[in-house]
């Protein structure tokens, strides 16, 4: 017959017993838990990725904006400088086909979810203005040839007195570019694959080198020469201007095109001017953010189009 006293303690062995997990159970509650922590883990991945993907885009849409600012607050100061030909350029720009070796390629984007291309150009541009006894030169242009960063844009900034002829700011920066003097140039931003600026006469009609009288206007004027735009690999390129004398565009449609920061990065890591590297880029053009702008020349002299 069972001893009475130790009663409880079998009970509480019987219950220890019964109380305890199977190791099936343990590893049924492991590989839930497993999945959960996987399934939290990639909610939280994917959170964080859309997170800095918003704010790098944030970053290029503020960047963006702000060159566009900045370049369009120095288009409306451009200033007529009353020189003969050949003398001091008001006004100019130029595609960076015609900057020295390597020759640059535009870039031909295939638009999402469509067969058609975007080719993206690049020119570099002068424009003169005056403040007071000050003349003030202001150039920008994109760096194709550079590595790494790709397609930083840079600005020129120089003045003199009104005693010396201004001339000496477009060929300072002239010399800048052809001589790759980027240090001397001011940093704006990175990714810019496209940059081009294009001339209008007062009534709108785009300027081109067609010297023809239409519609009750002319085209072009005496005062404005006439880069004619290069035709490389089928693709045909802005057309260039040189402004002298009291002739000044009257406005300027001006575009800027940025890529994003992570497709930038991603083509940095790849060899330079590869067909990798081309490759990629060439199925980036949902990545571009483009921008652009009309900007008005306040000081444009009317008897310069009549």
């Amino acid at each position: 017959m069972p001893d009475a006293s130790r009663a409880p303690e079998l009970m509480r062995r019987e219950h220890r017993a019964l109380a305890a997990f199977s190791l099936v159970e343990v590893l049924v509650a492991v590989s839930l838990m497993s999945l959960i922590v996987i399934a939290l883990m990639t909610v939280f991945s994917s959170t964080q990725r859309a997170f800095r993907a918003s704010v790098t885009q944030t970053d290029v849409l503020e960047g963006g904006r702000a060159a566009v600012e900045l370049i369009a607050q120095d288009l409306r100061q451009t200033t007529p400088s009353g020189g003969t030909n050949n003398g001091p350029v008001n006004f100019f720009s130029l595609d960076n086909f015609y900057l020295p070796a390597p020759v640059y390629s535009p870039l031909i984007q295939t638009l999402p979810g469509s067969s058609a291309q975007r080719t993206n150009l690049l020119n570099y541009f002068f424009l003169l203005s005056r403040q007071n006894t000050k003349w003030n030169g202001v150039g920008y242009v994109v760096n194709a040839a550079n590595t790494s960063p790709l397609y930083p844009l840079y600005r020129f900034s120089e003045e003199t007195n009104t005693s010396v002829s201004p001339r000496v700011l477009f060929d300072h920066f002239m010399y800048a570019i052809n001589n790759s003097q980027w240090t001397n140039l001011s940093h704006l931003v990175d990714g810019v694959v496209q940059l081009s600026v294009r001339a209008s006469d007062p009534r709108g009609g785009q300027l081109t080198n067609t010297y023809q009288f239409q519609s009750g206007r002319w085209f072009t004027n005496k005062n404005i020469l006439f880069y004619p735009p290069a035709v490389t690999a089928g693709v045909q390129r802005e057309t260039g201007y040189y402004f002298y004398s009291n002739t000044v565009p009257a406005s300027v449609e001006l575009q800027i095109g940025l890529l994003e920061d992570r497709s930038l990065q991603r083509a940095q890591s790849l060899p330079y001017n590869s067909a990798a590297q081309l490759n990629y880029l060439k199925q980036q053009a949902g990545h571009v953010h483009l921008f652009r702008q009309q900007v008005t020349i306040p000081n444009l002299d009317p008897t310069a189009y009549q």
